[in-house]
């Protein structure tokens, strides 16, 4: 059974074919697998652990699309449920010639957020040594009271949580209602991953020694702030630090940081110390192995497509000295 389980929204992403300025600009795209824990499933999976995904899709085409692509990267999809009253969710995506990404996200209603409670198989979440989630699922109900019942159970099992939360302004009310349910899931993490633009969001600062102490004095034993090209800053209660990037021809950056996410995790799971108790060196190694999966994933388009396999980040790594 899987070692990292990730509950989230299966999204369709309609990739744009062309450098565009947004979606305005925009036209031709590829239809490719997204949705960020979903993401971060597949990474795991691509880089050699065992993991499941706990969600809903639409009982139509582009729901039957996300799990023939979820299992091609060797994820379990026994509790990918499929609802025919609801559609899968689109997002179409524009990507500048800096390979930033702008979404708009396309169903009002759309299957994942009809994930509830009692649709939740408590003894598949046994099986985990980490549970995986982000905050869009926290937005509407009922898949918000499924999120926080199922990292509530997970972590009265004591398994490890993780958290992504994956800011989305336009998908919320408004920002307030994001910041209260930001701080309620930090609070229940062992492993935080933000962006730059998210821990600022949170703690107000752009600066990274103070931002990611002030991040994991919410809670999480481990905190990542992730830096696009710039590589990361990892912070564990004593032990932190900037770990550097690498440099590769982007073709966009659509879901580097759930392969950033996913590389920690399977790091952490092959790691015998306790995450609080990590040394630089340890941290380090972390992190390098993370940014480059998060540097292949960069050079080519989409989300769950673009992730590599664990060769290719071993042998990216190799030559990179």
């Amino acid at each position: 059974m899987p070692d990292i389980i990730c509950l989230g929204e299966p999204i369709v992403d309609m990739v744009c074919t062309q450098p565009a300025r947004d979606l305005v600009a925009a036209s031709n795209f590829d239809k490719l697998a997204g949705g960020a824990p979903l993401n971060v499933a597949a990474a795991a999976a691509r880089l050699g652990a065992s993991s499941g995904v706990i969600c809903k899709a639409g009982g139509d085409h582009f729901g039957d699309f996300m799990r023939l692509n979820l299992e091609a990267c060797g994820v379990n999809t026994e509790h990918l449920l499929q609802d025919p009253e609801y559609a899968t969710q689109l997002a179409f995506v524009a990507v500048d010639e800096h390979g930033v990404p702008d979404f708009s996200f396309h169903v009002k209603q759309s299957a994942d957020m009809m994930l509830s409670s009692s649709e939740l198989d408590w003894s598949y979440i046994n099986t985990a040594e980490i549970f995986h989630f982000g905050t869009i699922t926290l937005i509407n109900t009922p898949v918000r009271k499924a999120t926080l019942d199922a990292v509530q159970w997970a972590i009265e099992q004591g398994i490890m949580i993780s958290l992504d939360p994956n800011l989305r302004p336009a998908l919320w009310p408004d920002l307030k209602e994001a910041m209260r349910w930001f701080l309620q899931a930090i609070a229940k993490c062992d492993f935080l991953k933000v962006s730059a633009e998210e821990m600022e969001f949170v703690t107000g600062t752009r600066d990274l020694e103070s931002g990611a102490d002030a991040l994991w004095e919410m809670g999480p034993e481990l905190v990542a702030v992730t830096l696009g090209p710039e590589g990361a800053y990892a912070y564990n209660g004593h032990q932190g630090g900037h770990i550097p990037g690498f440099g590769v021809d982007v073709a966009d950056t659509v879901g580097c940081g759930d392969a950033f996410t996913a590389g920690v995790l399977v790091k952490l799971l092959e790691s015998d110390t306790d995450i609080a108790q990590l040394d630089w060196l340890a941290l380090k190694e972390i992190m390098m192995f993370a940014n480059a999966t998060a540097a292949l994933t960069a050079t080519a388009k989409g989300g769950i497509p673009a992730m590599p396999a664990r060769q290719q980040v071993d042998e990216f790594l190799r030559r990179q000295g």
